[in-house]
């Protein structure tokens, strides 16, 4: 088991357990050929093979994976199913209203077509469609529900969100520094791991060939696709690109995406306290902190709660300094404990992190290239989980020449505005994230913040970025 398995707490409890942990596959050891061969396997790769042997039987696919399918941001994320609903305000001013309902339309149907996959699989990945609810947890962050109720009347969408005063928030989840918020019912959870690994066990048990600890070196298009890894070379007609974050190396997405980090921390099973504060339905939770933080509970009782970490890249490229920032995972821990002081003497028994995607819209974008044979999903910008879903369908059907419902989303070929070049983007992310952790903390501690601190925050939003403040 890999150090990320030993301290990601999901991953653990995932490969605990026969069904997940699964039959070991093998690293690539020579030259073969597919008709579709996907790079990586996390939830957009797998899900992608999984349309592909579904739409055509019998399709040779090869999936190769640098690490074992879950273990990159698949198996360590929060397990939150929330669609777009939360960012329709966006998805209409770059798309329009027509443009932004199909797609908050498409995220809402995944949520329910993976819920149902799961039963038909019987991969049993602690699913629950109890909704998702808004939080200000400080006085600073109070009104924080306007905005997104505004965009839902304006888009013809309020019927799916409602207000919840401080007494009705208590009703889902008692906390003394929670002023109220919204609820959305389109979302749920899952434990992500579970998620990840059972897609694995599906898509092997459906004939796509896995090759795991197989990192592709070199991806040429041309006639054929080939992947390129250390001991052979996969040629296929296809070739899907399904890396997430990792991409962000790369000179064709360096500018569209930015690697950074997210960090959780988990406790004890304590489900009498959860009793306490009336947490007993699974609904999850965020607050509107613009370094977002989330929290959820576990069928034993636990609560999870992640935070958007400060650790970044210079260079785009990913390595192992975002799988351990105590920093990081310690802000999660100090969340836990201010949100529910009952929980302070609950031990904490893991902490982890990993990377993410950041697009400049704070939502994913797919497209082609490399004459058409090509295709590609990111920026998930830490709510992929959804998402990727909808995201196989369209790279399946990409890869297959279809045109539908899904490839005709305003997201397919339409690459979000770049980043500035380095060394101004990871430089300039990094001055910008750290301010943002600080403005957020000071308003919830004071609810003033010096300008200066405000100025380098909203930075982003005054150069037309849809992230930040």
């Amino acid at each position: 088991m890999s150090n990320i398995a030993r301290s990601c707490w999901w991953l653990n409890e995932a490969l605990a357990h026969p069904e997940f942990r699964g039959d070991p596959a093998p690293p690539l050891e020579r030259d073969i050929d597919a008709d579709v061969v996907i790079i990586g396997g996390g939830y957009t790769g797998l899900w992608a093979a999984w349309q592909l042997v579904t739409m055509q039987p019998g399709i040779n696919v090869v999936v190769l994976e640098r690490d074992e399918c879950g273990f990159g941001p698949s198996g360590r994320n929060g397990g939150f199913l929330n669609g777009f609903y939360d960012h329709a305000g966006t998805l209409a001013e770059l798309y329009g209203t027509d443009g932004a309902l199909r797609i908050i339309e498409a995220g809402a149907r995944t949520i329910e077509e993976l819920g149902a996959w799961l039963t038909e699989h019987a991969v049993d990945a602690w699913f629950k469609q109890d909704g998702f609810i808004g939080v200000a947890s400080s006085k600073a962050q109070a009104g924080g529900w306007e905005e997104p109720l505004a965009t839902a009347r304006r888009l013809g969408i309020e019927d799916h969100y409602r207000i919840l005063s401080k007494a009705e928030l208590d009703t889902y989840c008692t906390s003394p520094v929670f002023e109220g918020g919204h609820f959305v019912a389109d979302g749920g959870t899952v434990q992500p791991a579970r998620l990840a690994r059972g897609l694995r066990r599906v898509v092997m048990e459906a004939g796509v060939r896995v090759y795991e600890h197989t990192p592709v070196t070199t991806l040429v298009p041309g006639d054929l696709v080939r992947a390129c890894t250390p001991r052979g070379t996969v040629r296929a007609g296809q070739g899907v690109l399904a890396i997430n974050a990792w991409a962000g190396a790369s000179k064709r997405f360096g500018r569209r995406i930015v690697a950074r980090g997210s960090y959780m921390a988990i406790t004890a099973p304590a489900p009498e306290r959860l009793a306490e504060i009336n947490w007993t339905s699974g609904v999850s939770i965020y607050d509107y902190r613009a370094a977002i933080r989330y929290l959820r509970t576990t069928p034993d009782g636990r609560i999870a709660l992640g935070v958007g970490g400060e650790r970044g890249t210079w260079n785009g490229s990913v390595g192992s300094q975002f799988d351990d920032d105590k920093v990081g995972t310690q802000h999660a821990v100090d969340a836990i404990q201010r949100f529910f002081p009952g929980f302070r003497d609950v031990p904490i028994v893991a902490r982890w992190g990993g990377p993410i995607d950041v697009s400049t819209t704070h939502n994913p974008f797919a497209g082609s290239f490399g004459g058409g044979r090509i295709h590609y999903a990111l920026g998930y910008t830490g709510n992929g989980v959804g998402p990727a879903h909808l995201m196989g369908k369209v790279l399946a059907a990409r890869a297959l020449g279809v045109e539908n419902d899904v490839t005709t989303l305003p997201f397919v070929d339409s690459e979000p505005r770049r980043f500035p070049p380095e060394p101004f983007r990871s430089i300039g992310a990094a001055i910008v994230n750290a301010a943002t952790v600080r403005r957020d903390d000071a308003l919830d501690a004071t609810g003033s913040v010096d300008p200066v601190t405000d100025f380098v925050a909203k930075m982003p939003r005054r150069m037309g970025y849809y992230i930040g403040p």
